[in-house]
């Protein structure tokens, strides 16, 4: 299997399109006012953004995009107005991370994992 996409509810779709377009993805298909879908600079996985009459209650999901120069990327999404959760945090699990939520919630962490991702230490073999 190999992800294809992930699709986040929204309200408001046209602040939450120029919400992701700031964090670097790239719009390639817009249909109305109730869809749209990204994708990313790397990888072939997509995002899609659905509107919803309401949200859903409770903790969700949360999304994790991998950064290579996850520093520099904070840095200009906080000089483009982009509100984070957390500052910048090396994590025991030998990620490095920031936690922000878009628009209407959804949890969102640019991290850096590298070699870490797929193969920690604690690996099972």
């Amino acid at each position: 299997m190999n992800l294809n996409q992930i699709t986040l509810p929204v309200l408001d779709l046209h602040k939450s399109i120029s919400f992701y377009e700031t964090l670097g993805l790239n719009l390639i298909v817009h249909t109305h006012d109730a869809y749209a879908r990204f994708e990313f600079p790397h990888g072939d996985a997509t995002l899609s953004l659905s509107v919803v009459d309401q949200l859903p209650q409770g903790n969700g999901i949360k999304v994790f995009f991998e950064c290579d120069d996850l520093d520099k990327k904070v840095s200009y999404l906080k000089a483009q107005e982009i509100k984070f959760e957390s500052e910048l945090e090396d994590q025991p699990w030998l990620w490095r991370e920031a936690h922000l939520f878009d628009p209407d919630g959804n949890h969102l962490v640019l991290y850096r994992a590298g070699e870490n991702r797929k193969n920690p230490p604690w690996r099972k073999k």
